[in-house]
């Protein structure tokens, strides 16, 4: 599975000139613009979505791990004198 070529995209357009005819073709092409456009943005967002969450998480886990010479330091088990 490759691109398309310049012959098979010559074959899509005549059998959609066949199928739709010269008036609707335009807007038919307009209406797949459309549609491509509004997908590129759905998934452009869900993308950033998901980048977002995944920083949040990272963020968060690195707020509540806390490194080993912190805890070293801060022994609250040890009695008071």
């Amino acid at each position: 599975m490759g691109t398309i070529g310049f012959q098979e995209l010559l074959f899509i357009f005549v059998i959609a000139l066949l199928v739709f005819g010269p008036r609707r073709l335009p807007e038919l092409g307009r209406s797949v613009g459309k549609g491509l456009a509004e997908f590129k943005r759905a998934t452009s967002g869900l993308k950033d979505s998901i980048e977002r969450e995944i920083q949040s998480a990272e963020i968060e886990a690195s707020i509540t791990s806390t490194p080993k010479s912190a805890e070293a330091g801060n022994n609250l088990d040890a009695p008071k004198t």
